[in-house]
């Protein structure tokens, strides 16, 4: 299984960004799909999942403003971000869910700084 994350960047908070992540030798439309995040000394969080199904859901802080989606023709998950903060700068990780395995990208860095 191959995740590979793209769309990260420098961005100026209100600012937006999309992030993509290609998965490879996997199973995609039956997989969960999620995006983490890791800010420095802070632990990994759940930001946006969406099930094989399609149903979505957030963490608070990102409700409103991230949006998880996907396609699974292609075979990507896409989060779209807008109105960025500071707040929001970490690592952005792609994981996959299927039969109750975990796989993960390799991280994708996001910055929002004026």
């Amino acid at each position: 299984v191959q995740l590979v994350e793209s769309g990260g960047g420098l961005v100026r908070p209100g600012g937006s960004l999309r992030l993509s992540c290609a998965a490879s030798r996997i199973n995609f439309s039956f997989s969960a799909m999620g995006w983490y995040r890791q800010a420095p000394g802070k632990e990994r969080e759940l930001v946006a999942s969406i099930t094989a199904a399609g149903s979505t859901s957030y963490v608070d802080s990102v409700k409103g403003r991230f949006t998880i989606s996907r396609d699974n023709a292609k075979k990507t998950v896409y989060l779209q971000m807008n109105s960025l903060k500071p707040e929001d700068t970490a690592v952005y990780y792609c994981n996959a869910n299927y039969t109750l395995v975990a796989y993960w990208g390799q991280g994708t860095q996001v910055t929002v700084s004026a």
